[in-house]
């Protein structure tokens, strides 16, 4: 082979799959015997879901609900930056979460060190939010995908444009 293969470095979620989830949430409660006559109010936006309930017990609850769902709808749970439940009117509270997506820039100045450090013939970019790694041994390439699937990072990591 002569040309450069590479690849993209992505943290996405698939918005369909959340709507879903957050769904059957919905659905969940209506019919759980311990929400009779419960608020539960999801309202997802581009980047946050808001949750408005009665207490901060019905909060934690929904929220075990948001996270089994959302596993088996296979999306990660770092997805979710779970905010402080706070008071709102009316003797309800509200809590913020917040959605990641994205890599942030000292994420992918973390992943870039990790290849110039560990894989010499692997070249790294940060292009936005992904890094586009290149090299042109597809093993090599293989090998980095493997480092990175083992990495701990706060944002999941899915590979794209694998060419």
């Amino acid at each position: 082979m002569a040309g450069e293969i590479s690849f993209d470095v992505v943290s996405e979620f698939d918005a369909q799959e959340l709507r879903n989830a957050l769904d059957q949430v919905r659905r969940e409660c209506t019919q759980r015997f311990d929400f009779k006559g419960v608020t539960v109010d999801l309202v997802q936006e581009k980047e946050r879901v808001t949750l408005l309930t009665d207490d901060e017990f019905r909060a934690t609850a929904i929220r075990d609900l948001i996270e089994s769902k959302a596993v088996r709808r296979n999306l990660s749970l770092k997805i979710f930056d779970w905010g402080k439940v706070e008071p709102a009117g009316g003797n309800k509270v509200r809590q913020e979460i917040k959605l990641r997506e994205g890599l942030a820039d000292d994420t992918a100045k973390k992943i870039t060190k990790l290849l110039r450090d560990e894989f010499p013939k692997v070249k790294a970019q940060i292009q936005g939010d992904a890094v586009r790694v290149s090299g042109k041994s597809r093993d090599e390439l293989q090998n980095v995908i493997t480092r990175l699937k083992e990495l701990d990072l706060e944002v999941p990591l899915q590979f794209q444009n694998y060419r």
